[in-house]
């Protein structure tokens, strides 16, 4: 396993059951330092997931002038 910085993010090289080398983004693992947020926020959110996908929504509507 390898752990670089590479195309703007940190990444995890590994070697893929099949022998091929795949790669995953650093701060889907336990490799590096935590994320900051991550832990000041232990686990809560203000909003939830599908709230959240629901202002995209009206936010991309209302962009192109459907809002309202």
């Amino acid at each position: 396993m390898t752990y670089r910085h590479n195309w703007g993010e940190n990444r995890v090289y590994y070697q893929d059951k099949d022998g091929r080398l795949a790669a995953i983004p650093a701060e889907w693992t336990s490799v590096g330092p935590a994320d900051p947020f991550v832990m000041v926020s232990d686990g809560r959110s203000l909003f939830r997931f599908e709230d959240l996908l629901q202002l995209v929504r009206l936010a991309q509507a209302f962009q192109q002038g459907k809002g309202g």
